[in-house]
């Protein structure tokens, strides 16, 4: 049956055409943001999922400023721990040759003082951002912000890398009351000068311990950070070369939906000739 009144192809074609034209809008939207999941009425729960992943992301960049400070800290502390190593080497070199008897101890334990006073010198000036890891004034560990960790319920917990301070100003307090211009004085300095030497040798290595762990660490956060980059990436990010296609496909589609609507808006005009004589 035909009607003047309802034109049924017509409110099908226009239907066809409002979908073709949603369509061909989200995919200009595509091109234009170059993300396939812009909001969260695109797709909820991916966009959840990536806003999460973007809030964590953004918190490793300050979990990697912590560890480059950190590492920073550490490496100050180490240089001093090595070079006061270096001094104490001199320094028994020294106390050796003052165990002869034909020797002038008094030169030596110029020398002597001269040094200690270096190491002091040294360990006073070894601190980064007001942090002193070699003098004492720091007892207890310094723990340096290493990740964020998120549990399956999404709790975020922290983790830290501990810096355990070493106390070289004690050896610069013994080292410095060494007095070779006696023969007995040089004896009891040969024999703790190799305490206080392994005391220093402890403490750079073990502030290299700790720097290494924490240059891997922060290796590790980058490239964690990068994967997770890619991964948000990967579930929002829109496929130009597949949104081209659609678009061009789309943009045909149009045409013909809007060649379909005009035809079926001409239906009607053919009942006019049911009525001619």
């Amino acid at each position: 049956m035909s009607s003047i009144l309802t034109n049924n192809s017509a409110m099908v074609a226009l239907q066809t055409l409002r979908g073709i034209n949603s369509n061909l809008a989200k995919t200009q939207d595509e091109i234009s943001t170059g993300k396939s999941i812009a909001s969260a009425k695109d797709n909820a729960a991916v966009w959840a999922i990536t806003k999460t992943m973007e809030a964590d992301v953004d918190s490793f960049k300050s979990v990697g400023d912590s560890l480059a400070l950190g590492q920073s800290t550490v490496g100050v502390a180490r240089a001093a721990s090595e070079s006061v190593t270096d001094l104490l080497k001199e320094m028994k070199q020294l106390i050796i040759s003052a165990q002869e008897e034909n020797v002038d101890r008094t030169k030596i334990q110029t020398d002597l003082t001269a040094m200690a006073t270096e190491i002091g010198s040294i360990i006073s000036a070894a601190q980064f951002n007001g942090l002193n890891l070699v003098n004492n004034s720091e007892t207890a560990a310094v723990n340096v912000l290493a990740s964020l960790d998120r549990a399956s319920d999404g709790t975020v917990t922290t983790a830290s890398i501990a810096i355990t301070p070493q106390n070289l100003t004690a050896v610069q307090t013994a080292v410095a009351a060494y007095d070779v211009s006696t023969a007995a004085g040089a004896a009891t300095a040969l024999a703790g000068i190799e305490t206080q030497l392994q005391t220093s040798i402890t403490a750079a290595a073990n502030f290299g311990s700790v720097a290494k762990r924490i240059e891997i660490q922060s290796d590790f956060v980058k490239k964690l950070s990068d994967a997770m980059t890619s991964g948000i990436g990967a579930l929002v990010d829109a496929d130009m070369e597949e949104a081209s296609a659609r678009l061009q496909a789309l943009q045909v589609q149009q045409q013909l939906a809007t060649q379909s609507l005009s035809i079926a808006n001409q239906a009607p005009q053919t009942l006019l000739s049911l009525f001619r004589g």
